[in-house]
């Protein structure tokens, strides 16, 4: 009488197929990375200008400079201050730094981070929400 033995554990196609699939989301997190943790500089960054008492005085051109060599001695190459919009409205200067970056995966694929909350009215300690913008 021959019984049948039941399989116990995975094939060596299934480990494979798991494998792979953790292996992308590695290479993902390995890929994304460091651009999330530039934007988490940039907010920060941001922020610290928007909350500096002296911020409120300065002129826009002033404001885009202090930026550009806090960007520059922090090496923040995803945005540019250039690229930082300042402008003043109501006897409010606001400052937005909204971006997006566009990470190579492989071959054609391509991940991009849209980092648009980094809208802020000088003076105040958060980041601006949609009511806010659009007053």
């Amino acid at each position: 009488m021959n019984t049948q033995r039941n399989q116990k554990g995975m094939s060596l196609l299934g480990i494979l197929a798991i494998m792979i699939m953790v292996g992308f989301f590695v290479m993902c997190v390995i890929r994304l990375g460091p651009s999330y943790f530039e934007y988490l500089n940039v907010r920060d960054i941001v922020q610290r200008v928007a909350l500096d008492s002296e911020t409120e005085s300065m002129s826009i051109g002033a404001i885009r400079r202090k930026i550009d060599t806090i960007f520059n001695t922090n090496q923040i190459y995803g945005v540019e201050a250039k690229n930082v919009e300042i402008y003043r409205k109501k006897g409010n200067t606001f400052i937005d730094a909204g971006y997006e970056v566009r990470v190579p995966i492989m071959w054609r694929i391509d991940a991009v981070m849209t980092f648009d909350d980094l809208k802020y009215q000088v003076g105040k300690s958060g980041p601006l929400t949609a009511e806010d913008a659009a007053q």
